[in-house]
């Protein structure tokens, strides 16, 4: 496990100037994003700072897009603990360069990782498809649920940036003209049960996902090629852009997860701004916190807890002293 270490000096200063400013935290709002790690996150947050700093802390919905927009252009909520930030990167370059938002810590030290997969099963026995463009030769393997007549490309959930890439990549491959659909989950938990049900039947799958997650560690997934490197003036130009007429073949970058802030709430927040610039955690520690609430079924909260009880040696090297005393006394 890695650790990420504030130099004592520095520890020192904040704990002299925590609980003064702690007073002056107040209302802190938090978006909280559909999918788990970012969940946990918000939630590990809330504790921290509810606990550690005196804040008052109220956890909101939030989405890739519409949080985006409301930070920059309303200034709420003040915290989005895991963003995503590669669908907006030139406009969160802007917003950071006028002032608007602040680039905490990247929450995802490893980065994430995005594609189109298929069950590792399906890949060692056909072991001729080691590209999506393979797979698109064969329909056959990757049924629809609705019409096993032709093959099912499973899409991101709805208001999720991977909605219009997948969408575009499966125009772009033409896929439709080789027998599939794009099938539109809707929500996390029916992607989720999708592949659930493609290992139960042992069947084929195809679709987007992404890591750190549960289901990765959960079913043995293996990421296909697209035959080409990332390009990103053609992800900028259409691949990230919903409606492209003439999207072309791209691959998914490594995607990047940092913590954004609003400008009004850096600028009051003091030692608060300072934890979120310094917070994050590792694929490999965030997996295991999402394998255990999954396989518990336990809430995003439930797990934060989780990670504070079992992981003690990490998160108080984020925090001055007093602040890790009053967030372990609270547990």
């Amino acid at each position: 496990m890695k650790t990420f270490l504030i130099p004592a000096v520095f520890a020192a200063a904040l704990s002299t100037v925590a609980p003064a400013e702690a007073a002056e935290c107040g209302s802190v709002s938090i978006a909280e994003m559909k999918w788990a790690s970012a969940g946990i996150a918000a939630s590990f947050d809330k504790i921290i700072l509810e606990n550690g700093y005196g804040c008052s802390v109220t956890i909101v919905d939030g989405d890739t897009l519409p949080t985006f927009a409301s930070m920059n252009e309303k200034g709420t909520p003040d915290i989005a603990s895991e963003y995503w930030i590669n669908s907006v990167r030139s406009l969160l370059d802007q917003a950071v360069n006028s002032g608007r938002l602040v680039q905490g810590a990247e929450i995802l030290a490893d980065g994430a990782v995005e594609g189109w997969w298929i069950p590792k099963f399906i890949a060692d026995a056909h072991p001729d498809i080691r590209s999506v463009e393979d797979a698109l030769k064969h329909p056959e393997l990757f049924p629809a649920e609705d019409d096993p007549s032709k093959g099912a490309v499973y899409n991101c959930p709805a208001d999720w940036s991977c909605q219009i890439s997948t969408a575009n990549l499966f125009k772009a491959l033409a896929a439709d003209k080789k027998g599939f659909e794009l099938v539109e989950t809707g929500s996390p938990e029916r992607l989720d049960a999708s592949i659930a049900h493609a290992f139960e039947n042992k069947v084929g799958w195809l679709g987007y996902y992404w890591a750190p997650t549960a289901i990765l560690g959960k079913y043995d997934m293996t990421r296909l090629s697209f035959g080409v490197g990332h390009n990103k003036n053609e992800w900028d130009r259409c691949t990230a852009v919903a409606g492209c007429a003439r999207p072309e073949v791209n691959s998914y970058p490594v995607s990047r997860a940092f913590t954004l802030m609003t400008r009004s709430f850096a600028s009051r927040a003091g030692p608060v701004a300072t934890y979120l610039k310094t917070r994050k955690w590792d694929n490999e520690t965030i997996n295991q916190v999402l394998a255990w609430q999954d396989e518990n079924r336990e809430s995003n909260e439930d797990a934060a807890i989780y990670f504070l009880r079992n992981y003690e040696g990490l998160w108080t090297k984020w925090v001055p002293a007093d602040v890790a005393e009053k967030v372990k006394a609270s547990l």
